[in-house]
């Protein structure tokens, strides 16, 4: 079935967004632009962003235009957070060291990262004033987020880079209390069977899955703290 004009334009932009092409915060031509741009009236163009809107991919703002949503961490129950952000936080020198990338073909991924096509498995650890405080496996959807393809990941860690170019809209923490095996606390600088916390999560962005990742913290390096309110 050929897409409607105004399915083409949802397509177009939101493939731009995920592509990183178009990172959170960009300003999305005018709405005069792109229906002159694609030879349609402006009441199509206007309907593809509603829908866009709704889906959680933009945001639009009166008199200012468009713009491509920006994460919301409070969306959820815990925060998407940027460790190199709470170590800075605390006053600390944060670094990133990455011990392995790997481009996955489909079916290569574990059940649990959930991602049934290619995929980028990265592996690093997370260090604060030199000491390690997390060592981080993850799985990035490469049919969601294709630009990852491009990065090496060396200096940056991929959950920085995600927050900086993939705004996402809903995600599921699964957090437990696990003996650190030797390996683990080999990277971690600690001994075998310390406790720690390990903290895994699931994004999505819209209905597009982009990311699970398992991260292990020490159990006197780390603190979980969020905000409720009754509803």
């Amino acid at each position: 079935m050929t897409a409607t004009l105004d399915q083409r334009i949802r397509g177009d932009i939101s493939a731009r967004i995920h592509s990183g092409e178009w990172p959170p915060g960009t300003r999305i031509p005018y709405e005069t632009e792109l229906a002159a741009h694609y030879g349609c009236a402006r009441a199509t163009v206007s309907k593809a962003m509603e829908t866009l809107a709704r889906a959680g991919l933009i945001e639009r703002r009166r008199k200012a235009g468009s713009f491509v949503a920006r994460p919301h961490s409070q969306s959820a129950v815990l925060e998407v957070p940027d460790l190199a952000s709470v170590a800075a936080a605390k006053g600390e020198t944060y670094r990133w060291q990455r011990n392995r990338r790997a481009t996955l073909a489909a079916g290569e991924a574990p059940d649990i990262a959930g991602i049934a096509g290619a995929a980028l498995a990265v592996e690093g650890v997370h260090f604060a004033d030199d000491l390690p405080f997390a060592i981080e496996e993850r799985w990035i959807s490469l049919a969601a987020v294709p630009g990852c393809a491009d990065e090496d990941f060396a200096d940056t860690a991929p959950g920085t880079w995600l927050l900086g170019h993939v705004p996402w809209t809903h995600a599921r923490h699964r957090i437990r209390a696990v003996a650190a095996s030797a390996t683990e606390a080999r990277r971690l600088a600690i001994r075998p069977g310390t406790a720690c916390l390990s903290l895994e999560r699931w994004t999505w962005r819209a209905r597009d899955y982009v990311t699970y990742v398992r991260q292990l913290f020490p159990g006197d390096r780390h603190d979980l703290i969020a905000d409720f309110d009754p509803s």
